[in-house]
């Protein structure tokens, strides 16, 4: 009987330890990028980020131009991310905002900074496009995200205007994106 229950007491503990989903470093989701989250402190990028650079910018350096951002960089000094802090690194503060830099990140959808329009609108909803001086701004509410389109990707006539709206039709399957971001505010 001792040995029935000690069996029974292992398959459960094995059950339970194989059950735990490893979280992919390279997942992009509504609330995380890879084991980023949403109420990820900015002293907690010390253990995310344990094996990589982290590079914090320094308030009041005269070549800041953002205080509140963060790269980060891989072993090989590859930059991965760059982060926006909510406030200038209290350590209580958290990530508003995310810009992919690298590839591999990827949404469940395989989206990247290496996919197309196409890819983008095969697999998400366009919530709005926003017409600017140089790019096309598309937001993708359900992931949280949006991304940049050089204007130089659309058709000359929507190019060199700001005023003109911009819908979906007039961006052609082939542009390429041009800067990926996340938004958690």
């Amino acid at each position: 009987m001792k040995i029935t229950r000690f069996s029974l007491v292992a398959l459960i503990t094995l059950s339970f330890f194989s059950c735990q989903k490893k979280v992919n470093p390279f997942e992009i989701g509504i609330d995380h990028v890879g084991e980023l989250t949403k109420t990820s402190t900015v002293k907690d990028l010390d253990k995310i980020y344990a094996m990589d650079s982290i590079v914090k910018h320094i308030a009041g350096d005269e070549f800041v131009v953002n205080a509140n951002e963060i790269e980060i960089y891989d072993k090989q000094g590859k930059q991965l991310l760059i982060l926006e802090a909510t406030q200038e690194f209290d350590s209580t503060a958290t990530i508003k905002s995310i810009r992919v830099i690298d590839p591999r990140f990827k949404t469940v959808k395989g989206f990247n900074t290496l996919s197309t329009f196409k890819e983008l609108k095969d697999n998400y909803t366009i919530s709005k496009i926003t017409n600017t001086l140089s790019s096309v701004l598309v937001d993708i509410n359900e992931i949280n995200a949006y991304v940049a389109i050089d204007k130089k990707e659309l058709p000359n006539q929507v190019q060199f205007d700001t005023k003109t709206k911009i819908e979906a039709v007039n961006i052609p399957d082939t542009a390429k994106i041009k800067y990926f971001w996340l938004s958690w505010e």
